[in-house]
């Protein structure tokens, strides 16, 4: 690694860390998914407490409350389109400015005359905040595990599903941000990315559902696999073997979209050459 890689990923790595948007990241990650299973629990434990009520009104609740309280599958279950629905929305928002929205300022665009590369302006970005994406997805899915087990009577979860569904998750989250950085660093517009990927993160698992597909070898369910492994509550050789190729297609994507956004940057003509700044 050369010494303008290694800047730039030091660049990366500071404005990340050191700005507090991966601390609030990571409160959104891990706090969703542990207030997920506590929400739950809650609404659970008060329509119990609350079944004389509605029993004078005629209505049978024993299904819904047995549903909410009988075992950690369900906090978990919740906690996954939490984590890669608003988590995610406020990851990819935080990000905006390392995602192309720093092309907008002429005064730290792309130094090319100075030697900058595209290569050391991209790579670090496609390293850093994918990997921060992935390992918060996985520690988050572990937390609900853990909180799940605490609230819930019945503990149904092993930790080798919670791994397998941190994975997935995590994966899952690794996608949204990649096509982020990509779409954002070659258009230069990271508010239209943003918006163009929490759409489709929002949108694409609900048309999934609703139309009944596998989502086996599709990156794009990867949240409705992860909780469709929940509710199996086992995962076979072959079911691993399945993830596995369907998480390579969803790295394969990702290295795609980083090719991608590398041609764009390499394919740019930036004009800097003025004596006006834009601030």
């Amino acid at each position: 690694m050369n010494t303008q890689t290694k800047a730039s990923f030091k660049k990366e790595f500071l404005a990340f860390f050191r700005t507090n948007r991966f601390l609030i990241i990571a409160l959104s990650v891990i706090g969703l998914a542990a207030l997920s299973p506590l929400l739950i629990a809650a609404m659970g434990g008060m329509m119990t407490a609350m079944s004389d009520i509605y029993d004078e009104f005629g209505m049978d609740i024993t299904g819904m409350t047995d549903y909410l309280t009988a075992s950690s599958s369900t906090g978990i279950v919740q906690s996954v389109p939490n984590v890669t629905g608003i988590a995610l929305i406020v990851f990819l928002l935080l990000i905006n400015r390392y995602a192309g929205g720093e092309q907008k300022k002429r005064s730290i665009i792309i130094p090319r005359s100075s030697g900058l590369r595209s290569f050391g302006y991209i790579f670090p970005k496609f390293i850093i905040y994918p990997l921060s994406a992935f390992i918060l997805g996985f520690a988050g899915m572990i937390v609900s595990w853990f909180v799940s087990g605490l609230v819930f009577e019945v503990n149904d979860v092993t930790f080798g599903i919670a791994a397998i569904v941190g994975v997935l998750v995590g994966a899952c989250l690794m996608l949204y941000v990649c096509f982020h950085l990509a779409l954002g660093t070659a258009t230069g517009k990271a508010g239209m990315s943003a918006a163009i990927c929490i759409a489709a993160s929002l949108l694409l698992p609900n048309i999934l559902a609703i139309a009944d597909t596998n989502y086996l070898y599709n990156p794009f369910a990867l949240d409705l696999l992860a909780m469709d492994t929940v509710m199996k509550g086992f995962a076979t050789i072959s079911d691993i073997q399945e993830m596995i190729v369907t998480i390579i297609i969803a790295l394969v994507l990702m290295i795609i979209v980083y090719f991608l956004a590398l041609f764009a940057q390499n394919a740019k003509k930036i004009d800097n050459t003025g004596n006006e700044i834009d601030l």
